[in-house]
């Protein structure tokens, strides 16, 4: 990857380090009831990152790990859908998983939201709805939008004996893209603490909200 910009540049070489991981049912990604309301969609849950970044005139070697979506499909939210919470993480016991919460303009979380668990070794498990638990606990108001998001979160798996604490890296990550798709929305760093098994666990994840500003149009 290599990104130029005012002068400040960022080349990065990735490789992945697990197979890529479909999501939903074969990595089709049902996403409200009715025929087309879906996508297709994988990801590279685990990608080795290393490169070198020049702002200012400097240059720093850089390395980390990486998340690559790869997500498309022809439909738009249902009518009763405003917006989603998706949360990407990595533990450092070497899982991750990916988590969708599409809300409805009641409030309601649509029961064809989903999520994907990823085990060290690559192999994956599918989570619906009754699978994990994604509860807020803080908020933040935008002062630009006056969108009000939610700003930290507890994520319980029952079945994998996960409980997280997910907070943001910062909370002003609000994106207004007037310029592009005209679309505002959140998406951002977070940083990641709890337990896995009986084990602290740490990591770092990304997280995006969109429908919080008005309704998402595409």
């Amino acid at each position: 990857l290599q990104v130029s910009d005012r002068g400040n540049e960022l080349q990065l070489n990735l490789k992945s380090l697990k197979v890529p991981v479909l999501h939903g049912s074969n990595g089709l990604s049902q996403k409200a009831a009715g025929e087309g309301r879906a996508s297709y969609y994988y990801s590279l849950t685990r990608m080795q990152t290393e490169g070198v970044l020049k702002v200012g005139g400097k240059a720093e070697k850089v390395r980390g790990l990486s998340w690559m979506d790869h997500e498309f499909g022809s439909n738009q939210l249902a009518q009763d859908q405003v917006g989603w919470d998706w949360f990407s993480i990595q533990l450092d016991d070497q899982t991750e998983c990916m988590l969708y919460l599409m809300r409805r303009k009641d409030g309601s979380v649509d029961p064809y939201s989903s999520g994907t668990f990823v085990n060290a070794d690559g192999s994956t498990r599918h989570l619906d709805l009754n699978g994990y638990r994604v509860e807020v606990l803080g908020r933040w108001r935008s002062p630009t939008s006056g969108a009000d998001y939610p700003m930290k979160w507890k994520v319980t798996i029952p079945a994998e004996q996960i409980e997280l604490e997910i907070n943001p890296a910062f909370q002003n990550q609000e994106l207004i893209t007037n310029r592009s798709t005209r679309v505002t929305y959140w998406e951002g760093a977070v940083n990641v603490r709890g337990t896995a098994r009986g084990k602290t666990v740490g990591g770092a994840g990304y997280v995006e909200m969109t429908g919080y500003a008005g309704k998402l149009s595409l």
